[in-house]
C-alpha cells in the first residue's frame, strides 16, 4: 500500500500534543465580528481546545503522522 500524502489543510488546522495521544484545534468566531462580542468571551476563543474524541480518527487519517 503506498504511503498517504497529509492533508495540508488539516495540517495547517490540527497539530498533535508532545504524548501524540490529543490533537489540539483553534477556536471558531475568533476571525471577524469581533467588536460586540465580550472580552470575556474573546479571551476564552483564545484558549486552544481539544479535537473531541467522536472527530479525532477523522482527523488522524488525514495525518497520517499522527
Amino acid at each position: 500500500m503506498p504511503k498517504l500524502k497529509t492533508k495540508k489543510s488539516a495540517a495547517k488546522r490540527f497539530r498533535i500534543t508532545g504524548s501524540g495521544k490529543k490533537i489540539v484545534r483553534r477556536k471558531a468566531n475568533k476571525n471577524h465580528l469581533l467588536e460586540h462580542k465580550t472580552s470575556k468571551q474573546r479571551r476564552r476563543l483564545s484558549n486552544p481546545a481539544l479535537v473531541h474524541e467522536t472527530n479525532e480518527k477523522e482527523v488522524r487519517l488525514m495525518l497520517p503522522y499522527a
